[in-house]
């Protein structure tokens, strides 16, 4: 864009309007790189101040509104997404500015969310566990810490619980089921139990006795 076309820009912007422009400037330093603002004029439907661009718009430029389905009511409009020119997915969001209840202008933010689908994509392919029938034998069959997991899982989440809201009641009947199901036959499965719930090793051994009796 030539001086003397960003000049004529500048000049355009109305005393009204130039007030938002380091409302748009602050928005775009806050969250740069990744969101642009823009200012149209609707008197002129233009856009007068830009901040931050990276969707190749100048100044000066049509502001184009019908894109956006802009009504002379309207308060905020979107969000709603874009496509940038290189085919970056665009998340905008626009506020019609009032003076005097006479709609002067809209600022609109753009924000660039396809580096965060990206880091989306690459956390989901990062956590994600191939589906298989059954776990490899070979290194579960003694994984009994597993089985105690999986149990307490299971046992707390058919009740609506969570280990550290249960009560000593509560910890005791599970302590008990778990030795029905012949949990403590794993070496040190008492003491990991016991970590596991938040109660002393003697309190774990107290309740199995007492289930015993």
């Amino acid at each position: 864009m030539s001086r003397a076309r960003k000049a004529a820009a500048k000049a355009a912007l109305s005393p009204e309007l130039a007030s938002y422009a380091p409302v748009c400037d602050a928005i775009a330093l806050l969250f740069q790189p990744y969101a642009e603002v823009v200012l149209h004029d609707l008197s002129t439907e233009t856009v007068v101040h830009l901040s931050n661009p990276f969707s190749k718009r100048e100044l000066g430029e049509p502001s184009l509104l019908h894109e956006i389905d802009f009504k002379p009511t309207d308060i905020i409009i979107g969000p709603y997404e874009k496509v940038n020119w290189d085919g970056r997915r665009i998340k905008s969001v626009s506020a019609v500015l009032r003076v005097h209840e006479r709609a002067i202008g809209i600022l609109c933010i753009n924000v660039d969310v396809s580096h965060f689908h990206a880091v989306m994509q690459t956390l989901t392919a990062l956590v994600a566990v191939p589906q298989s029938p059954e776990k490899p034998a070979s290194l579960f069959k003694e994984d009994w810490h597993e089985r105690i997991n999986e149990y307490i899982q299971s046992w707390t989440r058919e009740r609506g619980l969570t280990i550290a809201e249960m009560s000593r009641a509560q910890k005791q009947r599970l302590v008990t089921d778990l030795a029905g199901d012949g949990a403590f036959g794993g070496r040190n499965a008492a003491a990991y139990i016991s970590r596991v719930l938040g109660l002393g090793r003697a309190t774990v051994y107290n309740y199995l006795k007492k289930d015993q009796a």
